[in-house]
C-alpha cells in the first residue's frame, strides 16, 4: 500500500498549479480575486481570459509571488507559494504584461544577470543564451544597451531571461504583445515544445484566435469569479452552440 502525499498528486502526477480558493481583496473593498479554484496539469498550455479588470494580472501575480494571497493557498510544482516561496519561484518562469526591464544594461548583460539569479550553470550558458537569441533574431542586439530596443525586443529579451534555467512552469501574461510575427510564431512553438515534454504553460491573452488555436484547456474569469474550466469543445457543449470562442466568450462575459 503506497501514501500519496499532496506533493507527488502536484509533482508529476496531474497538475503543475493548483490553486486553493485564492480571494484577494483591494483597499476599495473589492474583490479581485473571489474564492476562485483551479488545477493546471502537467503537459499543456492553459488559457487564461478575460476582460479588462476580470482578475487575471491579480490572480498570475499571486501565482507566481508577486502578491500574497489574502485567503488560500497556491502549489507550483509542488511547492506552496506561500510557505516554499523560493522553491516555487524556482519553478517559475514568468513573463509580466510589461517588460520593465534595467534599460542601462547591455542586452548580454541583462541575460546573465537572470542567469545568475537563477543558478544556471557557467558551463553551457553561453550557448544556451545564443540559442535563443538566434531563435528571437537578438544576437545582434545583445551588446546594445536595452534602453535603445524598441517594445517588442524588450519583450523579446524578457522571454530569453525567464527561459534560460528551463523552469518547469511558464506563465506569460499577454507574451505576444509587441512581437512580431515571426517572433510570435517561434515563441508559440516554444509553448508547444516545452508543453509537449510534460511542462506547463499559462498565459493571458486578449487575442482569442490565438487561444482557440494554442490552447488545449482555457479559464474564463470575471469579475474575480471562474465562469469556465474545460477545452473549447467542452464550452461549445456547455453552451449548445457551434461557434466561435469570441462569440461564446462575449455572451458568457457580458455583464447585461
Amino acid at each position: 500500500m503506497y501514501i500519496v502525499t499532496i506533493v507527488e498528486l502536484c509533482h508529476g502526477r496531474g497538475y503543475m498549479i493548483n490553486i486553493q480558493n485564492v480571494t484577494k481583496t483591494y483597499g476599495s473593498g473589492i474583490k479581485a480575486v473571489d474564492g476562485i479554484s483551479l488545477d493546471i496539469n502537467n503537459g499543456e498550455i492553459f488559457g487564461f481570459l478575460g476582460p479588462n479588470g476580470a482578475g487575471k494580472t491579480t490572480t498570475i501575480k499571486m501565482i507566481t509571488g508577486i502578491l500574497p494571497t489574502d485567503e488560500g493557498d497556491i502549489i507550483v510544482d509542488g511547492h506552496s507559494i506561500t510557505n516554499e516561496s523560493i522553491l516555487a519561484k524556482m519553478s517559475i518562469g514568468y513573463v509580466s504584461d510589461d517588460p520593465n526591464v534595467f534599460e542601462r544594461l547591455k542586452g548580454l548583460e541583462y541575460l546573465n544577470f537572470m542567469a545568475d539569479i537563477y543558478r544556471v550553470p557557467a558551463e553551457g550558458r553561453k550557448e544556451k543564451i545564443l540559442t535563443l537569441a538566434d531563435e528571437f533574431e537578438m544576437t545582434s542586439a545583445l551588446n546594445d544597451k536595452i534602453q535603445s530596443y524598441s517594445h517588442g525586443m524588450r519583450q523579446k529579451i524578457v522571454v530569453i531571461g525567464v527561459l534560460l534555467h528551463d523552469p518547469n512552469v511558464w506563465i506569460l501574461d499577454e507574451p505576444l504583445s509587441g512581437l512580431d510575427p515571426k517572433s510570435s510564431f517561434k515563441l508559440k512553438e516554444i509553448m508547444r515544445n516545452h508543453a509537449d515534454k510534460g511542462n506547463t504553460v499559462m498565459f493571458s491573452t486578449h487575442v482569442l484566435e490565438v487561444a482557440e488555436k494554442v490552447c488545449d484547456r482555457i479559464a474564463v474569469i470575471n469579475k474575480g469569479k471562474i465562469l469556465f474550466v474545460g477545452t473549447l469543445e467542452e464550452m461549445k457543449s456547455t453552451m449548445a452552440k457551434d461557434t466561435s470562442l469570441e462569440k461564446m466568450f462575449l455572451e458568457m462575459t457580458d455583464d447585461e
